[in-house]
């Protein structure tokens, strides 16, 4: 298993305005494998997704990489684990640096981990440049000059000169025109293909989840609600919240379900329900549900859904 997350909890602030992001997450990605990660905004995704990165520490938990446990390295030892595992962030404006060119933001991680002889950096970053479509007459350009489509392919190339094993991806998408997004997630499908790469790919829209997705798990308020492969997620969700995101979701890929209206508004994470987090929008809620934190329990051929009242 290339990632496993055990146990994750982390928050921001302190009591009694402490925000906690996630909440006792588990999480796992195979070699080779697409786990999408989804939810609405606020739901913990991109914050489980640095401490995946290790650029945020668990205040409980235990991040592996590769069997080995990572939690609590720093330093050189960090350094060499991330040489495996790389980050595409969803603004890749603000993940470049603006002063340096095209070329040097991609070799600039081959510098950093003293990757190779210095003479050939620049012809690996070249090479992984033309791998995702960027053009010699751009090597020499500034961010600034670039449209939104290929400041990501510099991202995903900054990520991938390192030939890493793992890539996460936050939200890589969702800034970029229809046409765009196609051209970025074909890209990313076939390096995958290509590499054997396992991918956390982190996302609000189904339908790019449709396309690209091995295993989905959902979160909401901190927590996954439900996982399982693609096709047993999306034909048929099991959480209550995994079906209203599916109602409101739109594509041809999408099977015929009736509409779900969820009741009331997201809840605050400095102040969450007690019990289910979903109950107060659930038309199933219970009072098993305001006293019980539903736990994650098998559904299926590898399904696993966090709900008192599934189906």
């Amino acid at each position: 298993m290339l990632l496993e997350l055990t146990g994750i909890e982390c928050g921001f602030g302190a009591p009694p305005r402490r925000v906690q992001a996630v909440r006792g997450v588990d999480l796992t990605v195979a070699e080779g494998e697409t786990l999408a990660l989804v939810g609405e905004s606020g739901s913990g995704k991109s914050t489980l997704a640095r401490v995946a990165m290790r650029l945020l520490p668990p205040d409980r938990g235990r991040v592996l990489y590769a069997g080995s446990d990572v939690t609590d390295l720093a330093g050189g030892p960090l350094r060499r684990v991330r040489r495996h595992a790389q980050m595409v962030f969803q603004d890749p404006f603000a993940s470049l640096d603006p002063r340096m060119t095209v070329l040097q933001s991609v070799a600039e991680p081959l510098d950093i981990h003293h990757l190779g002889p210095r003479a050939d950096r620049r012809d690996r970053a070249r090479a992984t440049l033309r791998q995702v479509g960027i053009t010699a007459v751009q090597d020499g350009k500034y961010p600034a000059a670039l449209s939104g489509g290929q400041l990501q392919r510099v991202a995903i190339a900054r990520a991938l000169v390192m030939s890493p094993a793992l890539l996460i991806c936050d939200e890589p998408v969702s800034a970029l025109d229809l046409s765009v997004q196609a051209q970025v997630l074909n890209l990313l499908m076939d390096l995958q293909e290509e590499r054997r790469l396992g991918l956390l790919f982190i996302t609000h829209d189904l339908s790019v989840v449709s396309e690209v997705a091995d295993r989905v798990a959902v979160m909401y308020l901190g927590r996954i609600v439900e996982t399982g492969s693609r096709a047993e997620v999306l034909s048929a969700p099991r959480h209550p919240y995994t079906a209203a995101l599916l109602s409101a979701a739109a594509g041809p890929w999408k099977p015929a379900t009736a509409p779900v209206i969820l009741r009331g508004e997201p809840p605050s994470p400095v102040d969450p329900p007690s019990g289910c987090g979903f109950r107060e929008r659930c038309a199933r809620a219970s009072d098993r549900c305001a006293r019980v934190v539903p736990m994650l329990s098998a559904g299926g051929a590898g399904s696993q859904v966090a709900c008192h009242h599934p189906d």
